[in-house]
């Protein structure tokens, strides 16, 4: 029996052909995503410790345990992604490979998510298309939206999202095709693998059993290794320890393998229902109607259990925007031909081969992006790639060719589907997340706060701040739902009075909940200050004789230049009325540059010219009385300048030239109080509150005295 399951397993091995069109498919991929690398090694302020800084925001988040992991240790309630899953394999392969850890985080994409090329050609070997596997091994690993996410210094878990649930589709086609029972393992490995790497893929793995299921019941009833594979599956999806997952499924595997007399129908039965039974009580559908409400059936408001009601952040994050078709389709496949070819290719495959339509719930998970946003783009490319390596296969055999000619004409088809892709590659030169000044002002912060310390900033900016400060935020990438960000959205909001004030309450009693447990931190607060309306209270902030609770740690304002452009976003979060919804005015707040000179002034943008003695501004024709011109400047030293004009008193619009950015600001009242217009773009901070602690050009860092 052990010699024949040995037997068994030399069976997946795969040929020399097969082995070669995978290395070279693998080879393309990584070279492609070396450009990105050639183009920013020109700028010196992409580089930090002699290396390029990555490109994406979450990754700071692993990289932040990753280095916690190195060191053993990490402060209580820092919220590090010490022991997660990309934490845990940068820790891993610092321990082994003899590289920096920036250069680790820079190239760990470029590698791990080339290996997409693997199971795609796999899957076309199990059809006998091992050629096709290869067109569209090429395509996916440089389709625009997979490129994207898994570029050279795009460290995050995107470099295995796509790849994992590929290598499940191949297991279960293969599992299919060959009816081998030794293939049944593989199926819940890769599955369990997922689920670890990338635990929101908890909807997509459902969706696979479900399909798994339905293709059994209709094709395939009588293949008792189906019912097998989907217990297996089932109990992978279990909200159980990993390490008991995998013993329970080796465990059950052997046992089938090695005992099949003992696995009759009954007993089969018995098995799933238990496996069934398991996944309900450890509570399977939680996640999935998380998902759903978050993504397809949006709210607009956020309610806490308390009648709050928030701003939804959904709203503002561009990733889960609704998407036009043409931008849908070059996502996916580059090109909306390339595109269309796909589609046809799948239907022909499905017709063709009835296990292709396994993969149909990463297909529609993609296509979901239609009306869950571009972030659902990526899941679609390797399965319309295949789709389109196996028409281009399957149309020109139509023709019957000689065997070159066959050849020279597939491969010239395959070069010029790429060429889209090649130039989106060529023009996606995106930053890095910050540039060296900023990297050098948070290192600088590093010496002076202490780990216990909060840094108030937006939430784009909280995992990179942790990293390279080493101190704690309260909102980041994984925590910025909109009754998280309200409270950073006021402080950076209003006027410096009642931002002191929030920033206070809110650092105290975030440090309260990690242990009191008491939910909102705003009903908290009311309930400890005797307040029943949260607008009156909210307005009572702006008093500096208010009670506020003892002082625990430092808090530090983060405030970038960067920050600048989306702060009318920020804003949205905290103008609202809690007890209702209804959303306040829109703060006046348009960012203009000088574009071109014209008889009337200078044209700003937006349908503003600028008078050029600055004493008028006309906004499509008609002249928009100003308060008070500000020009801003640095000096020799390096000082900020400020220069007030009072135009009109009684005019409710203020215009400001910040000089050395080539920038005019068309502001309100409320906008030209808020804490980080004064503090950021005018210096002006009150001594009784704040304190600066670094302040140039790029970033301005200050100290909450209260």
């Amino acid at each position: 029996m052990i010699s024949e399951f040995l037997k068994s397993l030399k069976s997946i091995q795969f040929s020399k052909q097969t082995f070669l069109l995978i290395s070279l498919a693998f080879i393309f991929s990584v070279a492609c995503r070396f450009y990105w690398v050639y183009w920013a090694s020109d700028y010196e302020s992409f580089f930090w410790n002699n290396q390029l800084m990555i490109g994406t925001n979450d990754g700071y988040a692993f990289a932040e345990g990753a280095r916690d992991m190195i060191a053993g240790f990490h402060q209580p309630n820092d919220l590090s992604y010490y022991g997660s899953s990309l934490s845990s394999l940068t820790y891993a392969i610092a321990k082994i490979l003899p590289f920096s850890f920036e250069t680790i985080i820079l190239y760990m994409s470029v590698f791990f998510s080339s290996l997409i090329v693997v199971p795609i050609i796999l899957i076309a070997r199990e059809y006998g298309v091992t050629r096709a596997g290869f067109i569209a091994a090429l395509l996916a690993s440089v389709a625009n939206s997979y490129y994207n996410r898994t570029m050279a210094g795009y460290y995050d878990t995107d470099m295995l999202t796509i790849v994992l649930p590929v290598f499940v589709i191949w297991s279960m086609v293969r599992l299919v095709e060959q009816k081998n029972r030794v293939n049944l393992i593989f199926v819940p490995i890769f599955m369990l693998i997922y689920n670890w790497w990338y635990p929101s893929s908890y909807s997509l793995n459902f969706a696979t059993i479900g399909m798994f299921l339905l293709y059994t019941l209709i094709y395939d009833r009588k293949n008792k290794l189906n019912y097998e594979a989907l217990i297996f599956m089932i109990i992978a999806l279990t909200y159980i320890n990993f390490y008991i997952k995998i013993s329970l499924i080796l465990v059950i595997y052997l046992l089938i393998y090695f005992r099949p007399n003992l696995w009759k129908q009954r007993s089969i039965a018995a098995l799933g229902l238990f496996a069934v039974l398991l996944f309900a009580i450890t509570g399977g559908l939680n996640p999935i109607l998380f998902q759903l409400k978050f993504y397809v059936f949006r709210s607009v408001p956020e309610s806490s259990g308390l009648a709050f009601h928030y701003f939804n952040v959904n709203q503002t994050i561009r990733e889960s925007g609704i998407v036009e078709f043409e931008v849908f389709a070059q996502r996916i496949s580059g090109h909306v031909i390339t595109f269309t070819a796909s589609l046809v290719g799948i239907i022909i495959l499905c017709f063709k081969k009835r296990s292709f339509l396994l993969a149909l719930p990463m297909l529609f998970l993609g296509f979901l992006a239609v009306k869950g946003g571009l972030r659902f783009t990526i899941y679609s490319v390797p399965i319309m790639a295949i789709g389109f390596g196996y028409f281009v296969v399957w149309a020109i055999n139509l023709f019957k060719l000689n065997i070159w000619l066959n050849r020279g004409i597939i491969l010239t088809i395959s070069i010029i589907s790429l060429l889209p892709c090649l130039l989106h590659i060529y023009t996606y030169k995106v930053p890095t997340v910050f540039s060296r000044q900023e990297v050098e002002s948070l290192d600088r912060l590093k010496l002076i706060a202490d780990r216990e310390d909060y840094t108030l900033a937006w939430w784009d900016y909280g995992y990179p701040i942790r990293y390279y400060a080493d101190v704690k935020s309260l909102i980041d990438g994984g925590k910025h739902l909109g009754r998280d960000n309200f409270a950073v959205s006021f402080a950076l909001g209003e006027n410096q009075i009642s931002s002191a004030n929030m920033a206070r309450l809110e650092v105290e009693y975030t440090e309260r909940n990690f242990t009191e447990r008491f939910g909102s931190n705003l009903a908290k607060m009311m309930q400890d200050y005797n307040a029943t309306n949260a607008n009156a209270f909210l307005n009572s902030l702006n008093n500096k004789s208010f009670n506020l609770p003892k002082k625990t740690r430092d808090i530090y304002f983060y405030l970038p230049d960067s920050m600048i452009h989306i702060f009318p976003v920020v804003l949205q979060f905290s103008r609202l009325d809690l007890t209702s919804g209804a959303e306040y005015d829109n703060v006046l707040f348009y960012i203009g540059a000088p574009y071109a000179i014209k008889s009337e002034g200078v044209d700003i943008g937006g349908g503003f010219i600028m008078s050029n003695d600055a004493s008028k501004l006309i906004y499509n024709g008609e002249i928009v009385p100003i308060n008070t011109y500000f020009e801003t400047s640095y000096d020799e030293k390096d000082k900020l300048v400020v220069k007030p004009y009072k135009i009109d008193s009684s005019a409710k619009v203020y215009v400001v030239y910040m000089k050395d950015y080539r920038r005019f600001l068309v502001i309100d009242e409320n906008a030209l109080n808020s804490t980080y217009i004064q503090l950021f773009v005018f210096e002006n901070f009150d001594k009784e509150l704040f304190e600066p602690v670094l302040l140039n050009g790029v970033v301005k860092i200050y100290k909450l005295l209260k």
